[in-house]
């Protein structure tokens, strides 16, 4: 089960004054959805919107089922007539989320509004690219659109490559897809609300709602001081990252912000499904890096994962020290990622960067495992339609 859920994602356009409305409701459902349940009167207080305006919006959400009454506050002892809480329902509507990224199938999930899991299903990948896989992809989500037992509130589908902002696949190299408008092509099939972005934007959305640090986790606490600053880095078919910096996503002009999979960190090198060769991503990917192990005795595996994590530390030390980041989190096979090539890619970055940079670098696993891109899918749709992350 993922953390209660986080922080809100800053806005990054204005807002205008016809969306009012729709900012003060997302106002209110933000602090109910990361801050738990609230009197009407706590609800005017965070979000300084006046009591009448509160009301009126409390009672929309309830209509709507959004939100529920839930008694009196315990423990209080208070003159007159005692507040009324207010809380989130979870339970209102279900998310269909798809992570395309695994090298071997699609996965695609049911979850409720709160992040919680609660159907899992996954298709073979089989080679399929194209037309193919996009037809993979839209039945995997209509047998989970199928699956929800409450309404849908949307489909969010974390992919591998470059996807606009429309929620178009500009390329992906792996599945073949260039221009594939995927986002249109589901809500087409499927009649609901899509939101389509790239898998490591999304494992960094999944990281900023419901992540934990290694303290966090092992402490089962939630302080709420995270790094302004992070990297999350996918490894998965193929090799990309997501950066959040102040709460917003990094998406560069061209939506490629991130796309680290394809520098060239060998001269010669391997091929690369991006019609070059050496690529971070001939190195590091699941299917790549298992076939570089296979057969390979126990020393040798050790030294091709270190190998590997040295490789990625040379390429993620420039942009770490640009950008300032206080946390690096590798998300993917844990087999894989974890011990040499995690201490490897640990001690390459911090002999490349500044001290007073590296010594306060978090660099670690995510503590969301495989569901990483499936939570952080699930967000873009929470953020999408409810204004809420």
């Amino acid at each position: 089960m993922p953390a209660t859920p986080g922080r809100a994602l800053r806005p990054t356009t204005k807002v205008m004054p016809g969306q009012a409305r729709v900012y003060n409701r997302s106002l209110v459902l933000q602090s109910l959805y990361s801050d738990g349940p609230q009197s009407r009167a706590d609800l005017a207080r965070v979000t300084s919107l006046t009591p009448v305006t509160i009301g009126a919006l409390v009672s929309e959400l309830i209509t709507e089922g959004l939100a529920v009454e839930l008694g009196t506050r315990a423990g209080t002892a208070r003159v007159g007539k005692p507040a009324t809480l207010v809380g989130f329902e979870p339970a209102a509507a279900h998310i269909v989320s798809l992570d395309l990224s695994p090298d071997v199938f699609f996965r695609g999930a049911v979850l409720d509004l709160a992040g919680n899991i609660l159907v899992t299903r996954q298709v073979p990948r089989e080679g399929r690219t194209g037309e193919a896989a996009a037809t993979a992809v839209t039945e995997l989500a209509r047998e989970l659109t199928e699956l929800a037992e409450r309404p849908v509130l949307g489909i969010g589908v974390g992919s591998p490559g470059v996807v606009d902002h429309h929620g178009t696949v500009v390329s992906a190299p792996n599945l073949g897809w260039a221009g594939m408008p995927l986002a249109e092509v589901l809500s087409k099939a499927l009649e609901r609300p899509v939101h389509v972005a790239n898998d490591a934007n999304a494992a960094a959305l999944a990281e900023h709602s419901f992540g934990a640090s290694e303290t966090e986790a092992a402490t089962g606490t939630n302080e709420n001081n995270r790094a302004s600053g992070v990297l999350v880095l996918t490894v998965g078919m193929g090799v990309g990252a997501g950066i959040l910096l102040d709460g917003a996503l990094v998406r560069g002009d061209r939506f490629a912000a991130g796309e680290i999979g394809h520098l060239i960190v060998e001269e010669p090198g391997l091929p690369c499904a991006c019609g070059r060769s050496g690529c971070l991503e001939r190195l590091l990917s699941v299917t790549h890096l298992r076939e570089r192990l296979a057969g390979l005795p126990d020393p040798e595996k050790q030294e091709v994962l270190a190998q590997a994590g040295t490789s990625l530390g040379i390429a993620l030390a420039p942009v770490i020290s640009t950008l300032d980041l206080g946390e690096v989190v590798l998300t993917g096979p844990p087999d894989l990622l974890g011990g040499a090539l995690l201490d490897a890619a640990r001690t390459a970055i911090r002999r490349r960067v500044l001290p007073v940079v590296g010594q306060a670098l978090e660099i670690r696993l995510s503590t969301l495992h495989e569901n990483s891109i499936l939570l952080g899918s699930a967000v873009l749709v929470l953020s999408g339609e409810l204004g809420v992350s």
